[in-house]
């Protein structure tokens, strides 16, 4: 398997996704103290009878080994890339879930969502040899040629949910870090850096994956299902979102609820993403997002924009997805973060797998929290981010929340 040895590699690799677990074998996913990552737990606060039930480099494994306090440590080396805390209780593994509920971010990973442009992937990254063989997996996973699809189209197909969603995930649209803006040591550091991330409704898939808590080919089958239950979910009703821009949130509330007044219960709006003051999007019905966009001039909102999506994410209109994906999370191998993953639907980071799994079923019909996360972020420290991925929406709202936020893209 390829070693990912640095940022430009895994840059080149995935707009969103870097796949550690699958591709490389890195150094900086283990720590023997909390003394350089104080997100990443400290070995002095491990119980008796702990099982570390994943992987670490050989070289330090005898760090982990405290006699003086009897700790009974039992070692898998499944992959040599991560390590996390793991109780056994009974027949069960039982893992903290709180495990990084005192984490203290300091630089951060940021991924943006479904991309629904028709931006075209490049060739190039078939230069990078990982990035060559992770597009060749997904294509074997996938069932057809994703490279093929995304270079040529059509855009009809482009543009479906499946396969935007697969495309903003796990593949990059061109290799900008590989073209010579850092050095290898310089982007490695980077990598080393990060001690916290997360990502904008898809992307926190990414965020997942870079942080090791499933594999490339584990999480390309969950995104391609869940691309084809949300879009089976929108053919089965007429919905839409729409971008409101200029208002408040409280205000864009009230813009919802003069719009449900005039609808039916099935057409009823929400917002359903929190993105930064005077940006909110707002799913439902197709009568209700009309009504919405009828009114918002009214409500003083300076524009709507009506996304390019299939329909009504992040509400109950995706109920018909939620079984699907509640079955597919079921049978996935799901571990804890080596990094804490803030979730959109409760901006906190979970160290359970068995939580991890029923945060993502949510997820589809639950609001994104974006705006309360990145305030929670700078709230508790967060001093550089990194957006990766095309475009720079995820750096235009830090931005907006804080002009002095050091952020920086990467990817656009």
């Amino acid at each position: 398997m390829a070693r990912l040895a640095n940022a430009a590699d895994f840059l080149a690799i995935s707009n969103c996704l870097c796949f550690v677990n699958s591709a490389a074998s890195t150094p900086y996913a283990c720590f023997p103290s909390d003394s350089t990552n104080p997100n990443r737990f400290p070995i002095s606060s491990i119980p008796n009878n702990v099982d570390f039930d994943s992987s670490f480099l050989d070289r330090i494994a005898s760090n982990f080994l405290d006699s003086s306090n009897n700790k009974k440590c039992n070692f898998r080396n499944l992959g040599k890339s991560r390590v996390f805390m793991s109780v056994s209780v009974g027949s069960r593994t039982s893992v903290d879930d709180a495990l990084f509920a005192e984490y203290k971010p300091s630089c951060a990973f940021l991924f943006p969502g479904q991309v629904s442009d028709t931006f075209f992937f490049k060739f190039e990254a078939l230069n990078v040899p990982a990035a060559a063989d992770l597009y060749r997996k997904a294509n074997e996973i996938l069932g057809f040629d994703l490279l093929d699809i995304c270079t040529n189209g059509p855009k009809e197909k482009l543009d479906s949910t499946v396969i935007s969603q697969v495309k903003s995930s796990y593949l990059c649209d061109k290799p900008s870090c590989s073209r010579g803006t850092r050095t290898r040591e310089e982007g490695q550091q980077i990598i080393d850096s990060v001690d916290v991330t997360c990502g904008l409704s898809l992307g926190e898939y990414t965020a997942l994956a870079f942080a090791e808590a499933f594999s490339f080919e584990d999480g390309l089958k969950l995104v391609k299902l869940r691309g084809e239950a949300m879009q089976e979910a929108s053919d089965a009703a007429r919905s839409a979102m729409v971008s409101i821009i200029g208002l408040d949130s409280e205000k864009v509330q009230l813009l919802c609820d003069a719009a449900n007044e005039e609808v039916d219960e099935g057409d009823r709006v929400q917002i359903a993403n929190f993105l930064c003051p005077g940006n909110y999007a707002v799913s439902g019905g197709l009568k209700g997002i009309e009504a919405v966009e009828a009114k918002a001039k009214s409500f003083k909102a300076r524009m709507t924009v009506r996304l390019a999506v299939a329909g009504a994410f992040h509400t109950r209109f995706m109920n018909p997805a939620v079984s699907r994906l509640e079955a597919a999370l079921a049978t996935t191998e799901i571990r804890t973060p080596r990094i804490p993953v803030i979730s959109n639907v409760d901006v906190q980071p979970h160290g359970d797998p068995d939580t991890i799994k029923n945060i993502l079923a949510r997820q589809v019909t639950s609001p994104v929290q974006w705006e309360t996360t990145v305030k929670t972020l700078l709230t508790r420290g967060l001093k550089k981010s990194y957006e990766l991925g095309p475009g720079k929406v995820i750096a235009g709202i830090v931005k907006r929340m804080d002009k002095a936020a050091d952020i920086e893209n990467i990817g656009a």
